[in-house]
C-alpha cells in the first residue's frame, strides 16, 4: 500500500466529522467535500449564494495549495447543489476559478449536510 499523507491547513475549515480535509497518495490529491464554512469562524456563510460558492472555492484552493499544487492541478470536480436551479449562478463563480483550465466535472442535486446549499469535492494530480 502506498503511503497516505494527510493534508491540513488553517486556511480552510476544520473537518466537521471523522475525516481529513484531504489526503495525497502517490501524487493524487483527494479533497473532501467542502461546504461554505468560513475557516475563521467555523460557521456557515450566510447571505448570497454566489458568496457561498466563493467560500467553497477558496476553501478548496487553500487545501490544494497546502498540498503543494494549484487549481491548475485539479482534474475532476464533483458539485452537489441543494437546488439545481442555481446551476447558472454556480457556473458564474466557478468560471472565475477555472478560466482556461477546465477539469472534468459532475453536478448533482442533493441534500447536503448542515442544510448547506452546495458542497464541492475535487481530485488533483500533483507531481
Amino acid at each position: 500500500m502506498k503511503s497516505i499523507k494527510v493534508v491540513q491547513t488553517d486556511k480552510a475549515p476544520k473537518p466537521v466529522g471523522p475525516y481529513s480535509q484531504a489526503v495525497i497518495v502517490d501524487g493524487w490529491l483527494f479533497v473532501s467535500g467542502q461546504i461554505p464554512i468560513d475557516p475563521k469562524t467555523g460557521k456557515l456563510v450566510e447571505g448570497e449564494f454566489k458568496e457561498k460558492v466563493r467560500r467553497v472555492m477558496e476553501n478548496i484552493k487553500a487545501i490544494v495549495e497546502a498540498a503543494g499544487g494549484s487549481l491548475e492541478n485539479v482534474v475532476k470536480v464533483t458539485v452537489y447543489l441543494s437546488d439545481i436551479g442555481k446551476f447558472s449562478e454556480f457556473n458564474e463563480v466557478y468560471s472565475e476559478y477555472f478560466k482556461d483550465h477546465k477539469p472534468a466535472r459532475s453536478v448533482i442535486e442533493a441534500k447536503i449536510p448542515k442544510n448547506a446549499e452546495l458542497e464541492v469535492d475535487v481530485i488533483a494530480y500533483i507531481k
